[in-house]
């Protein structure tokens, strides 16, 4: 199966679940309060497949899987039997229509801690927080930052993994504020770290001056706005994973290769390497490599991408052989038992919610780059990859795009659910619904917001998948 195509089964399969725990968030309430429910439909457009269930509400798929919709008796879209006048949505009290709105995005939510709480108890892998020495001049070298520190906590919080950190410093990052790091100075790669953080000894903290920093609100970007360097062990340069499709494996290379030569040069070990291979996007060289005592010749043409500076380096899609007991030394797994985990997931789910917010808050502000937002061709290459990961990094996935709808969906624009719920806490305040007019005049915008953003998300998705 192609790349192509398991990237849009994900796609498909992501949006097609999250849109369906949203509608249902939004129908389930709805049915409980005594509105009368006429359609459930996931997607937009010609339908794909219809049924009638018994209780009378036709269950929809249709061909456009962008969103959805619950459709409600209301004698504002028709005439109503006067029998069922007191089941239409527009007949509900304020309370009962505010409820209904909320559920959807609260569905998001619940869908994310679920899901969350279930990574916890089965044990979220990551790579332990050992750092290397700083970027000279940097602001983790000025804050004393050394080689050998393991991060423990980002201004009290526990950071047990890599990506935790990363999280951490993108979180206080916003705040433009100094940032209190503590480590664990000098560790070796298989450090007891817990027994010293739970009797607070040997613990140091450092500090990240981020005041007057610019772009860190990129986890992919932070480490290096801040001149972090993940630790990296000297690597022989051996081929440990063959990515499907991708340029090593078009030229041949195979797991358990060495690499002997490239362009005529020794290659001493896995970073000079990669340094090599970064410096030939889309140009041929050849390659001497080792496989199983013999020696071979062959030509590899990287395939292209941009770095975080914006500079053109190639890569080949393989990865190095990792020993094994380095890598244990390296792995953490972070789990928890039942009721613990439904703690953290909601944690989770309440940091990386405010983590969207604030990123949306400072793109408004023109603090945070538009190149942010992502659109569908984004959201299915990742869960594509999402896909080829595993179950885990599927579901990790699954979690962030439903509280990512759940956040979006509550933002005071209309159309939105955050829209509709503007109208009917204004409703509540002056004790009347707004007029006719002044909701059309909202929706006509809310559609005008949405379309520029979709534009923008496009585009942007169009600009990463051409280069």
């Amino acid at each position: 199966m192609t790349n192509s195509l398991i990237s849009l089964l994900a796609f498909i399969v992501t949006l097609g679940v999250l849109i369906t725990v949203h509608e249902f968030g939004h129908f389930w309430v709805a049915r409980r309060l005594g509105v009368k429910v006429l359609r459930f439909s996931v997607g937009f457009g010609r339908p794909l497949w219809r049924r009638r269930g018994r209780d009378g509400v036709e269950y929809v798929v249709a061909a456009l899987p962008l969103g959805g919709y619950v459709k409600m008796l209301d004698e504002r879209e028709g005439e109503v039997a006067p029998a069922e006048a007191p089941r239409a949505f527009n007949r509900q009290p304020v309370g009962s229509r505010i409820a209904i709105v909320l559920a959807g995005p609260l569905c998001n939510f619940l869908f994310a801690i679920v899901a969350y709480s279930l990574m916890f108890v089965i044990g979220v892998p990551g790579i332990r927080p050992l750092l290397d020495e700083p970027k000279p001049g940097s602001l983790a070298a000025a804050g004393g930052f050394r080689k050998g520190d393991l991060v423990v906590a980002v201004d009290g919080k526990p950071t047990p993994t890599l990506s935790a950190v990363m999280l951490a410093l993108v979180e206080r990052a916003m705040a433009e504020e100094v940032i209190r790091v503590e480590v664990l100075p000098e560790c070796e790669v298989g450090c007891e770290a817990e027994r010293a953080v739970e009797e607070r000894s040997g613990l140091r903290t450092r500090t990240l001056d981020t005041r007057d920093a610019q772009g860190l609100a990129d986890m992919a970007m932070v480490f290096d706005g801040v001149g972090l360097t993940a630790w990296r062990p000297v690597l022989p340069a051996v081929i440990g994973q063959v990515a499907p499709g991708g340029a090593a494996e078009r030229a041949g290379l195979r797991a358990g290769d060495r690499i002997v030569q490239a362009q005529g040069e020794p290659v001493a070990d896995w970073r000079r390497w990669r340094d090599l291979i970064e410096l030939h996007p889309d140009q041929p060289f050849r390659v001497r490599i080792e496989r199983d005592g013999v020696e071979h010749e062959l030509e590899l043409v990287p395939d292209a991408r941009e770095n975080e500076q914006g500079r053109r380096i190639g890569f080949i899609g393989a990865v190095a052989e990792v020993p094994e007991d380095l890598a244990r030394s390296l792995r953490v797994v972070v789990r928890y038992g039942p009721l613990q985990a439904v703690g953290a997931a909601v944690g989770k789910t309440w940091d990386m919610s405010l983590l969207t917010l604030r990123m949306l808050g400072r793109m408004l502000v023109g603090k945070a780059s538009l190149d942010n937002l992502s659109g569908p061709l984004t959201i299915a290459q990742f869960a594509g990859q999402a896909a080829h990961a595993g179950v885990m990094a599927f579901l990790s996935m699954l979690a962030l795009v439903s509280l990512s709808l759940g956040v979006l969906n509550l933002l005071p624009v209309p159309v939105l659910d955050g829209g509709h719920l503007l109208y009917y806490l204004i409703e509540l305040a002056k004790g009347s619904p707004l007029s006719e007019a002044a909701q059309n005049l909202g929706q006509q915008v809310g559609i005008a917001v949405l379309l520029l953003l979709m534009g923008i998300a496009l585009f942007n998705d169009f600009s990463r998948l051409l280069g």
